[in-house]
């Protein structure tokens, strides 16, 4: 304070939070430092105007503070600034101004730290313009920015660096390369370099000098090399070291043993096998050792035996078939281990864990261990923090764990762990402050001491099989937690009626209490204003949502699949600080709850309800939403026009609804924006608006089953990230669109019971060949005939994919599109549609002539669905070529001449269809055909064999017609999408993130084939 001035705020690590940040601290104008890190702003958007108004700030810190959106101007206008932390906000970026225009003002800059901000907007210009714009720039932290180009010469004018972090900017959208100038090297002021994980960014170290004071230098995960290594001996303050030792000699090694501050050594390896490394064991003096990426099952690493001082080790994505080194054990000083993402070939846990008495932090990340945790681990009396994360650990919980005098952090999560939550010895001074046993098999009641843990503040128990009954009462009486999570298990919640709380000294933030048999709405949330988070869903709660619900300071409220039908209070309601709303699954009815004034709204999802409107003019109040579902209820009338005003609309379901007239043309302005459009099964009309701008951004669209009439806008080629098109089961009157192959993305076309008619032309004329396709539906059309060339059939789905997993967003994102396709005579929903899983079904069209043999290169096929057409001719005996196959239907065709012998080779054909055709001959025995049923091969007069054993005798009729009792075409492809759960996770210090299920469903039960390519 100066003459009652503020002159400094300092907020930091209190771990406070806010929906938004105060205009009244813009009335402090006379602030110089200001210091908000690490509090938690729940994905509030910066104000964009009042930091102008400090023009005295010399020091600003928002790091780990959870801001979303642009940047605002007026940070650009504080002159005055010299440092500026606006790191770990991964979701601000810059805008207007953009990076130039912001740094141009930065002159007295000198600390920079803009760790996790995308900088890829700045192209490769970033390095010059800090050059030009901060003369007296210091420090310089850009990692995991995505930032990309060489490093212009300019940047060695900054002589005033003394330190440089550039690490991880090639992970995401960087493409970070080029050679690091040497000049940098030369500055006497420099103590800190790090370049790690951007292999194309290419460091020759050519010479240090005399008398450097380089105190940490990380190129591990870089490319390398150097041209005098005898300067490394110049190195005498090096403390810290990093690299990657595929390549360099034993002078190096050598040297590098001789430096006189070395003691935290970082080596690379990039999955070299039989590494040398025993040189590592002369540098005595190390109290840090990090390995990475080495395969270790030809040569063990005894040699970490002798580095007796070590205090911290790290090993990551590493091999071990053989034995870990009991040498490990021998290292009395060591304090943190840390075995991350490493093969241990499911290896037990070693009994010498128990040797390390001065261990105080043991992390095991998903490592491939088995076998229960060793009770020698009670041994470690000083250990304070315990994760086992994803290793495959299994038997019961040693009881030890819970009487370690110090363990503050238990995190057991995801593991195969069994047995019950036994007591806690002395739970009224136990330590234990954050306990996660999330994804177990736990079974049995939790015991009453975890409830008595005065110290408690994060407990996770979600996803087990415990029991029992739990008073609401006694998780009141734990006065320090703020996180609590007990969903999805078999344990019912109960609520004592007048049972006294003291609410007001209660910190509990996040509460799930998914899946734990509520009936009614807990009556003592009400006086709990602390909640940020609740998730009350897959219960029984009935009748209405009470109306002080919204009145709390809400972030994210979860009440689906309930059994609610009411809302206690009108449509219009209070929800000034929601961001995230599920009401899915339950029977509400009437109009669609909105906030009563704008709010920050970013998800909502009201799907499978009754819904029966919604307020015409609920963009103003939603403006700002990025995923909005209200499919599965009963709106009617025309699509409102308010979904055009919202700013960034990303995802937008209205299926299964009633709208009727046309698409807005206005939504194909957002299309810029727009991800997602699913508006499958109403009653829309018209045609489908032409308005597509380039930069599309339009992922999936899905507009199966209404009434929309023309052509396909040609426009749609402007998509290029388009991967599913679904515009099945209309009206719509033109030929093939072979110009959709020019998206190279497209996974799905879907183009059945439409009036689409003509020839499939032939692909290789001025299109390209649909690369990525992999399911492509025309059944119940015009088809006449295929494309010009037989030779260029099968060009369609002619590619080799890997078989991972494709997400429908992005790579952030875990939705997952869903198509229908009609599958052994079944109709399937598939959700998660792998790369190698290919699908041609041209059924109920008029194909003529010969089944072009070219399809027999389709080596990726898994399913062909040629039926109820006019096909004729025989077989092509090459489609014994597809060995993936597993279903194909060529019934109620003309086919004639024997069924192929080199059926019997495809071993994974279980479903096949030859009926009502013009066959002849005997029935192939080999292999499985013999469990194909007599229905397989009806109708074919000439066909004989022991399936058709009673019917060789009873030819029926002339062989030369198509049989009359042919049957109908497949009517059991529905084309019906399943229900969507939308489940928003975002826990307190990590932000937002979109969590999405999609369940399937089969109209015939085929679990075995979905066991085999769904997961």
């Amino acid at each position: 304070m100066a003459l009652g001035r503020v002159i400094s705020l300092d907020l930091c690590e209190l771990h406070l939070a806010s929906r938004r940040l105060d205009p009244a601290l813009f009335n402090l104008t006379s602030l110089r430092n200001l210091n908000l890190a690490f509090s938690d702003f729940n994905e509030a958007l910066l104000p964009a105007s009042g930091f102008e108004r400090l023009m005295d700030m010399i020091h600003l810190n928002l790091s780990y503070t959870y801001f979303r959106g642009q940047i605002p101007i007026g940070i650009a206008s504080l002159k005055n600034l010299v440092t500026l932390d606006l790191s770990r906000n991964y979701d601000l970026y810059f805008g207007r101004p953009n990076f130039q225009a912001f740094m141009a003002n930065m002159s007295n800059l000198k600390n920079l730290y803009l760790d996790e901000l995308d900088l890829s907007s700045s192209g490769s210009t970033w390095s010059s313009i800090l050059a030009d714009s901060v003369p007296q720039l210091q420090v310089l932290s850009l990692s995991w920015c995505s930032i990309s180009g060489s490093i212009h010469p300019s940047f060695s004018r900054l002589h005033s660096l003394t330190m440089i972090n550039l690490g991880y900017n090639s992970e995401l959208t960087g493409k970070f390369e080029g050679q690091f100038p040497t000049k940098i090297f030369q500055l006497k002021s420099l103590r800190s370099l790090d370049f790690s994980d951007n292999p194309m960014l290419s460091v020759r170290l050519t010479h240090f000098p005399a008398g450097n004071n380089l105190e940490t230098l990380n190129l591990a995960g870089t490319n390398f090399s150097y041209d005098m290594p005898s300067s490394f001996g110049n190195l005498e303050s090096l403390k810290t070291l990093g690299f990657n030792t595929m390549g360099i000699d034993d002078k190096l090694s050598t040297l590098i043993s001789k430096l006189p501050s070395l003691d935290d050594l970082q080596l690379m390896g990039s999955d070299l096998e039989n590494p040398v490394l025993s040189w590592v064991s002369n540098l005595t003096q190390l109290t840090h050792l990090k390995l990475d990426g080495y395969d270790f099952s030809k040569s063990v690493p005894t040699w970490i035996g002798k580095l007796t001082r070590l205090e911290s080790l790290t090993i990551r994505d590493c091999s071990f078939s053989v034995p870990i080194p009991y040498e490990i054990g021998n290292l009395t000083e060591l304090a943190e281990l840390e075995l991350w993402s490493s093969d241990f070939f499911e290896q037990r846990m070693t009994s010498w864990i128990g040797n390390l008495t001065k261990l105080t932090s043991l992390t095991i990340f998903t490592c491939n261990f088995s076998g229960p945790i060793p009770s020698t681990i009670g041994n470690l009396i000083q250990l304070e923090e315990l994760v086992v994360w994803s290793s495959n650990i299994t038997g019961k919980i040693p009881k030890s764990l819970f009487a370690l005098p110090v363990l503050q952090q238990l995190l057991l999560l995801e593991n195969q762990l069994v047995g019950s939550l036994e007591d806690i010895p002395s739970p009224l001074s136990s330590p234990l402050r954050e306990i996660d046993l999330r994804s177990n098999q736990l079974t049995g009641p939790i015991s009453k001491s975890f409830f008595q843990l005065t110290n408690l503040q994060y407990l996770n128990l979600e996803s087990n099989k415990l029991t029992g009954t739990i008073e609401l009462g006694s998780i009141w009486r734990l006065r320090n937690l703020f996180y609590l999570n007990l969903g999805n298990n078999m344990i019912s919640i109960t609520e004592k009626e007048g049972d006294t709380v003291f609410f007001h000294s209660l910190k509990i933030q996040d509460l799930n209490l998914a899946s734990c048999n509520l009936t009614k709405f807990p009556a003592s949330l009400k006086y709990l204003d602390t909640i940020q988070f609740l998730d009350l869903s897959n219960n029984q709660i009935e009748r209405a949502i009470p109306s002080w619900v919204w009145d709390n300071c809400l972030f994210r409220l979860n009440l689906s699949h309930n059994m609610f039908t009411t809302l206690e209070k009108s449509p219009i309601v209070q929800m000034t600080n929601l961001n995230d709303l599920d009401l899915s699954f339950n029977g509400l009815q009437g109009s669609i709850p909105l906030p009563s004034t704008p709010s920050d709204l970013l998800f909502l999802d009201c799907s499978n309800n009754n819904f029966s409107s919604i307020e015409p003019n609920f963009g103003v109040y939603i403006r700002n939403i990025s995923y909005i579902n209200l499919s599965k209820n009963k709106l009617s009338g025309r699509v409102p026009l308010s979904f055009c005003s919202l700013n960034k609309p990303e995802f937008i379901d209205l299926s299964y609804n009633y709208f009727s007239g046309p698409i807005p043309s206005c939504l194909m302005e957002k299309v810029d924006m727009m991800i997602i459009l699913k508006l499958r099964e109403n009653k829309l009309q018209g045609m489908l608006p032409e308005n597509i701008r380039e930069g599309c951004k339009l992922q999936t669209i899905d507009l199966n089953g209404n009434q929309i009439k023309g052509a396909l806008p040609r426009l749609l080629a402007n998509c290029q990230d388009l991967e599913v098109l679904d515009v099945g089961n209309n009206q719509i009157l033109d030929s093939f669109p072979s110009w959709l192959g020019t998206l190279p993305k497209l996974q799905v076309l879907v183009l059945r019971s439409n009036q689409l008619d003509g020839t499939i032309r032939s692909l290789r004329d001025g299109y390209q060949h649909f690369t990525s396709l992999q399911i492509v539906d025309l059944v119940s059309n015009h088809f006449s005939a295929m494309m010009n060339n037989c030779n260029d059939v099968g060009q369609i789905l002619k590619h080799h994919t890997n078989s991972t997993c494709k997400s429908a967003i992005n790579q952030d994102s875990v939705y997952q599109d869903s198509v229908s396709i009609t599958y052994k005579d079944s109709s399937l929903i598939v959700t998660k549609i792998q790369t190698a899983f290919k699908v041609i079904d041209f059924s109920n069209n008029s194909f003529e002539g010969s089944i072009p043999g070219s399809i027999g290169g389709l080596v990726s096929l898994h399913e062909l669905n040629m039926s109820h057409n006019n096909f004729t001719g025989q077989i092509p005996s090459q489609l014994g070529n597809l060995t993936r196959l597993e279903s194909i239907d060529l019934s109620c065709n003309c086919l004639s001449g024997e069924i192929p012998p080199e059926f019997t080779s495809l071993t994974s054909l279980s479903w096949l269809n030859l009926s009502h055709n013009n066959l002849t001959g005997t029935i192939p025995q080999g292999n499985q055909f013999l469990t194909f049923p007599s229905s397989s091969f009806e109708g074919n007069a000439g066909l004989c064999g022991i399936q058709l054993s009673k019917q060789f005798d009873n030819p029926g009729p002339d062989s030369t017609t198509r049989s009359t009792s042919a049957p109908e075409p497949n009517t059991l492809w529905h084309d019906r999408f399943d229900a969507i759960i939308f489940f928003l996770f975002a826990g307190l210090g990590f932000g937002m993130g979109f969590a999405l299920a999609i369940i399937f469903r089969s109209f015939y039960h085929i679990e075995g084939w979905l066991c085999m390519h769904m997961y």
